[in-house]
């Protein structure tokens, strides 16, 4: 990376017309010639004025990353403005392409350009999956959970402005509630349907949101609704800060409570929508096979997620090879840990920790232990990356509206100032899992897996600024999974008990593999799903309902994880045997995600120019 470029002089850039400066350098020339400027310079600042333009119209995604400007404000998620962010996406990229000359910019600098314009395509391809993606469809993102999630653990209170902008988005969430009402509704009259479960999760959900003070008080006996428990400990951290006089505080929070007040009508015609389209949901088989056009559509889903071009017969293919390799493995374990196999081991794991379920010592065991292993395999980093994460990692429990039992962990990026850490949420309802699941999990979304990932990339410097928020799942979910193959060489686990239940984890992403496809491609219904990754892929029968019950909401997005460690996998073979005693692991491992997420053709290519590199150094 050649240049180093501020945000601020991004925005400035946005805000004037950038072709009519990239001219005046060709104007009459100054008594005293302004040094030329590179073409990898000229290229990151057109690239980071146009996606400062775009920051402007997702006021969401300037509160990720630390700006105030917009915070007021969600964005516009109307079918309008997905129409309009695609046309100005081809707009820049013709703009680009007619600007520069690919072939005079560095290597690092044509991975920008040709993901700024492979973004183009792909926003053209989302926009052919629209009217399949309403907003109250997913499980992980329906729009009554995502909204209030987004105000709790995304938009930071530093300030009182920050508090105003939370309180005024507050009050413009019923109208944005409407709106994704109104867009799920019309996929609906196209024949796109959420199944049965989904309307139930929407129900239980509204109703857990909308209860506790100041509604008044709920059957658990929860004093707070969420949001409503949140801004009070925003306002009073203010407070404490000596920021916010109490007086001001009071007055604050009282248009707070008015504004989540407001909120239960909204969330009460959610509730009567969905009740009143439980008696047609469909249910039993409800993958993409059950819409109209619905295979092309999933096809489309799986080039989005892989990043390949790899069929769904052929992902259902891979999945099965990869669940008979991870068994033939597990057997190997076992029998070196003294089991006759890898059936024996299960049930003695099965017989020192019987299921029982989670109370609040449980929980607090759970977080202690994941919080200590996370700090401890951080300390083992630097001899396997020169890139390290700088910011604070933190494990912490689902919020209670969405917290399931069963439900999947995730990990979400710091800001780009450190101020808000990077987190692993977990659900820590229902039965609790064998401890020495708990060390693949953290390696995946802790460290090295998400969090360190994120953080590596919200810090990013002297690129393009749009790389530190652009993502691939193939790229992100298959470093996770990789990640947790990295614990294992960094001498992470502590006994063979953890290294056969990483196994266990991997063996669970291929399973997907198999039922994502089997699903949504071979007609297999919700319960032959539930079965295959119950008894196939090992899950307890409530995380195996809750992990199909995800897929068939977010068609693809599961068969991203084993399809990209399989490629990073096979890249880093190919370094390994092509470069011998001088293949540098910390070299290879800055490559992947020193620079952010990317495209698994474009990693690949990557990988090639960097051997190359080396073999010539």
């Amino acid at each position: 990376m050649t240049h180093k470029l501020t945000f601020s002089l991004a925005m400035a850039l946005a805000a004037a017309s950038l072709p009519a400066a990239v001219s005046a350098q060709t104007a009459a020339a100054p008594a005293a010639p302004a040094p030329a400027i590179s073409e990898d310079t000229r290229l990151t600042i057109f690239l980071d004025a146009e996606f400062a333009a775009y920051v402007k119209t997702q006021p969401q995604l300037a509160t990720r990353l630390g700006i105030k400007d917009g915070g007021d404000r969600w964005n516009d998620n109307s079918d309008e403005a997905a129409r309009a962010d695609a046309a100005w996406r081809r707009a820049s990229v013709a703009r680009m392409q007619a600007m520069f000359d690919r072939a005079r910019l560095s290597p690092q600098a044509q991975v920008n350009y040709d993901i700024w314009a492979l973004e183009a395509d792909r926003a053209e391809q989302s926009l052919a999956n629209r009217i399949y993606r309403p907003p109250f469809y997913s499980r992980l993102y329906s729009a009554h959970s995502q909204l209030p999630d987004f105000l709790i653990n995304t938009h930071t209170v530093a300030d009182v402005t920050d508090l105003r902008n939370y309180i005024a988005r507050l009050k413009a969430m019923p109208a944005q509630l409407e709106r994704a009402l109104e867009r799920t509704q019309a996929s609906q009259q196209a024949g796109i349907n959420p199944p049965r479960f989904q309307f139930e999760t929407i129900i239980e959900g509204s109703r857990k949101l909308t209860s506790g003070a100041p509604y008044g008080a709920n059957d658990s006996g929860a004093p707070d609704a969420a949001l409503w428990a949140d801004v009070k400990a925003k306002t009073a951290a203010l407070v404490s800060a000596g920021t916010l006089p109490d007086a001001d505080a009071a007055a604050l929070l009282e248009e707070a409570k008015a504004a989540i007040l407001g909120l239960k009508p909204a969330y009460t015609k959610v509730i009567a929508w969905a009740e009143a389209s439980l008696p047609t949901a469909p249910s039993g088989k409800v993958g993409a096979l059950t819409l109209p056009g619905g295979l092309e559509y999933y096809e489309r889903e799986l080039r989005l997620v892989t990043t390949t071009d790899m069929t769904a017969a052929q992902i259902h293919a891979t999945g099965l090879a990869e669940v008979a390799r991870i068994e033939a493995e597990q057997d190997a374990l076992a029998r070196q840990a003294g089991f006759a196999d890898r059936s024996a081991f299960y049930a003695e794991r099965k017989r020192l920790y019987p299921p029982r379920q989670y109370d609040d010592a449980a929980r607090k065991e759970y977080l202690d232990t994941a919080n200590a292993f996370v700090a401890h395999t951080r300390t083992l980093l630097p001899a396997w990356f020169g890139e390290l994460p700088a910011y604070g990692i933190e494990v912490v429990r689902e919020p209670a509206f969405s917290e399931v039992a069963g439900g999947a962990a995730h990990a979400s990026a710091p800001s780009p100032d450190g101020k808000r850490p990077a987190k692993t949420y977990v659900h820590l309802v229902g039965t609790v899992p064998d401890p020495a699941a708990m060390y693949t999990l953290m390696c995946h979304e802790a460290v090295p897996g998400h969090n360190t990932q994120g953080d590596i990339q919200v810090r990013q410097q002297g690129g393009s600024k749009f790389r530190s928020v652009t993502g691939y799942v193939a790229f992100g979910e298959g470093w996770g999974l990789y990640a947790e193959a990295v614990c294992k060489e960094m001498g992470a686990y502590p006994d063979i008990a953890a290294d056969f239940m990483r196994l266990d984890a991997e063996l669970f992403r291929a399973a997907r593999l198999v039922v994502d496809t089997g699903i949504h491609a071979m007609g297999w219904t919700e319960d032959e799903a539930v079965q295959y990754m119950n008894e196939t892929g090992r899950q307890p029968i409530e995380r195996s309902r809750s992990e199909v019950r995800r897929y068939i909401t977010l068609p693809g997005q599961a068969t991203g994880y084993k399809i990209g460690m399989l490629k990073i996998m096979e890249l880093r073979a190919r370094a390994e045997k092509t470069l011998g005693g001088t293949f540098d692991v910390k070299g290879f491992h800055d490559l992947l995600i020193a620079s952010g997420s990317q495209p698994l053709s474009i990693l690949e290519r990557r990988v090639d120019e960097w051997i190359a590199a080396k073999l010539a150094s």
